[in-house]
């Protein structure tokens, strides 16, 4: 079963369990799944592969934590719970990410292969990890891990 069948399924039992918060979050990304099948010109009715929804939900994932973070900054600490309860929903349909110590390690053997020495190589070894681990670590996580290989 695809994951967006998943989230369809998930959606009726949101529905049966009268679970308002969780019913709207899945309702705005089978929404969102549409949309993508429309703007790449196949019908409502394709399904989207599994790392099209998991891009997407990732997507929706960083607008509500920038929301959230946006909230905050305008003392709206009631919107801001509102947008992390819902982060906390679409997060389960992730998996989960690497360790901050294991990107490291990736990294570092990642730059012994390319042979990048210095700094002037981060763009190019940032983008080969982030190709590698597809999806299996935040992009931040790689950031910072090349960042110290250099200091």
């Amino acid at each position: 079963m695809s994951l967006q069948a998943d989230i369809r399924a998930d959606m009726v039992s949101a529905m049966k369990a009268k679970e308002e918060l969780r019913l709207s979050v899945l309702r705005g990304l089978l929404s969102l799944f549409t949309q993508e099948l429309t703007t790449t010109k196949r019908t409502p009715r394709d399904e989207l592969s599994d790392d099209e929804v998991l891009a997407l939900i990732r997507r929706s994932l960083k607008q509500r934590r920038d929301a959230a973070s946006q909230f905050r900054a305008g003392h709206r600490e009631d919107l801001a719970a509102n947008e992390d309860a819902e982060a906390i929903f679409l997060e389960a349909y992730l998996p989960q990410l690497m360790f901050a110590d294991k990107v490291a390690e990736v990294v570092k053997a990642k730059a012994a292969a390319l042979g990048v020495t210095d700094k002037s190589g981060v763009g190019k070894l940032i983008g080969a990890v982030m190709a590698d681990l597809k999806g299996q670590a935040d992009g931040k996580d790689v950031k910072d891990a090349v960042e110290k290989l250099f200091q």
